[in-house]
């Protein structure tokens, strides 16, 4: 349905770092980089986030959030985890969110820049 999306970031080297990190459970990887830009996809694959460096940038306010498949819990665990430790704030602990499904296990993050991130299994296990 989306190619990719792409957010404006004020400081395009601590992005990265926090990307690189909260991405990488996930299984995305920064697939290029540019002077004024990232982007992250699978390995060998298309860019599905975009980062464009945008000064003036402000992310939108509440009621947008990105959501990324995880294919286990533990990932979704491990998303959490890694974002927290790159500079992301809990918005959400890693848990079932029964009000979304039975299987809906989810955690929340805001990033350094204030975007909200999510990551989600609905898997059984």
């Amino acid at each position: 349905m989306l190619g990719h999306l792409s957010f404006g970031v004020r400081d395009l080297a601590a992005a990265i770092a926090f990307y690189d990190a909260a991405l990488g459970p996930l299984g995305l990887i920064r697939v290029w980089t540019a002077p004024d830009a990232a982007g992250y996809g699978p390995p060998g694959g298309g860019d599905l986030l975009a980062l464009k460096l945008r000064p003036q940038t402000s992310p939108p306010g509440p009621g947008f959030h990105l959501a990324f498949d995880a294919p286990t819990r533990s990932v979704v665990d491990a998303f959490h985890a890694a974002a927290l430790s790159a500079g992301g704030r809990d918005n959400g602990a890693p848990g079932l969110r029964l009000h979304y499904g039975p299987r809906y296990y989810a955690a929340f993050v805001i990033a350094p820049e204030g975007w909200n991130l999510e990551a989600v299994c609905q898997a059984t296990s």
